[in-house]
């Protein structure tokens, strides 16, 4: 991503991106910011932006965690069946 596209609203939607460019999008505005060369304005456009791109993989990690399952193995050590993974632990 490039300094100029927050200012010039070419950026594209955060909920038509994959998980995987919201990372890579996200991971270049840390970049940006942390090289501390970017103006006062962008920066905080820079990091509003940051902000909705973390909760957007935020809430699609959660919704892949609630997705898994552990599997469970037997007194014999050989997969007996699957929990949620958070269903066994509490």
């Amino acid at each position: 991503m490039d300094e100029g596209n927050i200012a010039g609203g070419a950026l594209p939607d955060i909920e038509q991106m994959s998980f995987e460019q919201a990372l890579t999008a996200l991971e270049e505005i840390v970049t940006q910011l942390e090289r501390g060369d970017v103006p006062l304005d962008q920066s905080i456009a820079l990091y509003e932006r940051g902000e909705k791109l973390r909760a957007a993989c935020q809430k699609r990690l959660d919704s892949a965690q609630a997705r898994i399952e552990k599997i469970v193995a037997g007194t014999d050590g050989a997969p007996s069946g699957t929990v949620p993974l958070d269903g066994g632990n509490a």
